[in-house]
C-alpha cells in the first residue's frame, strides 16, 4: 500500500492528491522531437539482390536500424533537458516528390533530418528545407560526395558520413607509413569510379605516393573486351607493389584479391579499405555497440549505419547542452563546435566550421579485422590532427555562410 501511495497518490478529504517519482515527471513533462529519416524509395543499394551479396563497404541495411538505437541510448542523457526523440520515416520517390515530401515534414514539425539518399537529393533537400521548414538541420549519413563538402555545400548541411578525400586520403597515409609507395590504379566505368580514381590520385600526390599506371577495367560479357576484365592482364606489369582499385559497384572489386598477376596487396573499393566502422573494432566501447546493434537488426554494423547512430548522438549532445536553443543556434553550436561527440572512435569528435564534415578517424582494415586507424602516428596538422583527413580549411571551396 505505502509504496502505491509514493508512486500514485493518496486520497485525502475526497480529493485525490498526486505525487509523481521523477521519472513519472518526466514523462508528464517531455517535448517530443521528431526527427524524420529521408530514404529514397527503390534505393538500389538497399535491393535484396544488392544487400545479399554483401559488398565491402557498401550498406548492409536501413539506417532507420542505427536512428532507433541511438534514440534509446540517448534518451537518459535527454531526460533532464525534458526532451524525447521520435523517429519517423519519410520515403522520398524522387527528386520531384521532394516538395510534397517537404510539405509532410513541416505538417509533423520536423526540423531535424537524417538523409540516406544519393548526392544527388541530398543537395535540393539542403537547399529547400530550411526555406520550407522554417529552419532545418539536414544530416547527411550515407553520401561520400566531395562536392557536397565544396561547391555544393550548404549552411544547413552536416555529414557524419566521410567524404571520399577522407577514405583515399586514410589509405594514403596508411600505404606511405608502410612505404608502399609504387601503385597500379585499376579503374571502373562508372562515373563514381573515376571520382573516386581523382580522390585517390589527388591522396597520392599528397603523401608522395606514385601511381605508376591507370588502366580502365569492364566487367563485361562482350568477348571483344575480355582484356578489360583479365585480371592477370591488367595488373601484369611488375613495377608496382600495391594494385589499388576505384570500384564502386564493387563486383570486380571484389574478384581481385589473390587474382593478380604477381603478389602484391589489393587496397581501395577491396582488400584494405578505409572505414567509417568496422564490427571488429574493439576499444572504446565499439564491441557494445557493435553488439546492441547486432541484436537489434540481426546484422553487423557497417559505416552508414554508425554514420546515422552518431548523427543521432551529434543532435542529443547539442540539445541536452542547449535544451532551449532555436534551430538556428543549434546548428550554429554544432558547427562552431560547441558541443563535442563521442563516436567510440577513442577521440572527441566535432564537425568542421567550413564544411560541416564531422572529423573522426577512420578504420583501416578488411573484411575479418582492423589493421591501423587514421591519421597515422606521424601525421601533423598546425591545429587539428583529424583535419589531415579529407578538405582542410584553405582548400575548401564550400562558400556557405556558417
Amino acid at each position: 500500500m505505502n509504496r502505491w501511495l509514493r508512486h500514485v497518490g493518496w486520497r485525502c478529504c475526497g480529493a485525490v492528491v498526486l505525487v509523481l517519482t521523477p521519472a513519472l515527471a518526466w514523462a508528464a513533462t517531455a517535448h517530443s522531437l521528431t526527427v524524420a529519416v529521408l530514404t529514397l524509395s527503390a534505393d538500389p543499394r538497399y535491393q535484396p539482390r544488392q544487400l545479399e551479396r554483401a559488398y565491402p563497404g557498401h550498406p548492409g541495411g536501413p539506417v532507420l536500424d542505427a536512428v532507433r538505437l541511438a534514440a534509446e541510448d540517448v534518451a537518459l542523457a535527454l531526460q533532464d533537458a525534458g526532451i524525447e526523440f521520435k523517429v519517423r520515416e519519410f520515403p522520398l520517390v524522387d527528386a520531384q516528390s521532394l516538395p510534397a515530401t517537404l510539405a509532410a515534414l513541416k505538417a509533423a514539425r520536423v526540423q531535424h533530418i537524417v538523409a540516406d539518399l544519393p548526392a544527388s537529393l541530398v543537395y535540393p533537400l539542403a537547399q529547400q528545407a530550411p526555406a520550407a521548414l522554417g529552419g532545418a538541420i539536414v544530416l547527411n549519413v550515407g553520401a561520400d560526395d566531395d562536392d557536397l563538402r565544396n561547391a555544393r555545400c550548404a549552411p544547413a548541411l552536416l555529414h557524419t558520413y566521410p567524404s571520399r578525400a577522407m577514405f583515399s586520403d586514410a589509405l594514403a597515409q596508411y600505404l606511405a607509413a608502410r612505404n608502399w609507395r609504387k601503385l597500379l590504379l585499376l579503374q571502373g566505368p562508372n562515373p563514381a569510379d573515376a571520382l573516386y580514381a581523382a580522390a585517390l590520385q589527388q591522396s597520392a600526390r599528397r603523401y608522395g605516393l606514385k601511381i605508376m599506371q591507370t588502366r580502365p577495367f569492364k566487367l563485361s560479357g562482350d568477348p571483344r573486351e575480355r582484356d578489360l576484365y583479365n585480371t592477370r592482364l591488367l595488373t601484369g606489369d611488375r613495377e608496382h607493389e600495391v594494385v589499388v582499385v576505384a570500384d564502386t559497384h564493387g563486383e570486380f572489386a571484389r574478384l581481385l584479391p589473390y587474382a593478380t598477376q604477381w603478389p602484391r596487396p589489393v587496397a581501395g573499393s577491396n582488400g584494405l579499405m578505409a572505414m567509417a566502422w568496422h564490427p571488429q573494432w574493439e576499444r572504446y566501447g565499439g564491441p557494445q555497440l557493435s553488439r546492441r546493434f547486432k541484436k537489434q537488426s540481426g546484422r553487423a554494423m557497417q559505416g552508414q549505419d554508425w554514420a546515422a547512430w552518431a548523427a543521432m548522438k551529434a543532435l542529443a549532445s547539442m540539445l541536452a547542452e542547449q535544451p532551449r536553443a532555436t534551430i538556428a543556434q543549434q546548428l550554429a553550436g554544432l558547427r562552431r563546435s560547441e558541443v563535442v561527440v563521442d563516436g567510440y572512435k577513442g577521440t572527441r569528435l566535432s564537425f568542421r566550421a567550413w564544411d560541416g564534415q564531422l572529423r573522426q578517424p577512420l578504420m583501416l582494415g578488411h573484411g575479418d579485422g582492423i589493421v591501423g586507424l587514421a591519421p597515422l602516428e606521424g601525421a601533423l596538422h598546425p591545429t587539428e590532427v583529424l583535419d589531415t583527413l579529407g578538405t582542410d580549411e584553405k582548400e575548401s571551396a564550400c562558400r556557405a555562410p556558417t
